[in-house]
């Protein structure tokens, strides 16, 4: 007899009923709307020390891409300074 590669055998796992009930969902409470002000240019190195471009010149970041990506709104672009990796970097604006 010739067994046909199409064909599957039902598993009966899934047919058992369920014990409890399913509890309801959380009703979706949607975040507010978020701000954000100018891009800044931020310049990260390979031993991830972050400078911003100030005054004509980089002067160190007090916070890392890291930091920024938890309540900014972060960016790689795709050109390299130096070997340096840059990004656009958008803070919140407080609210109004």
């Amino acid at each position: 007899m010739k067994k046909h590669h199409n064909h599957q055998k039902r598993s009966r796992r899934g047919d058992a009923p369920r014990s409890g009930r399913a509890e309801a969902p959380a009703p979706y409470v949607p975040k507010p709307p978020v701000t954000y002000g100018k891009p800044t240019m931020i310049l990260e190195d390979a031993s991830r020390q972050t400078f911003e471009f100030k005054g004509g010149a980089w002067t160190p970041f007090d916070r890392s891409i890291a930091e920024c990506r938890q309540d900014c709104l972060v960016k790689e672009m795709p050109q390299k300074i130096n070997s340096m990796t840059r990004y656009e970097v958008r803070f919140p604006l407080p609210a109004a």
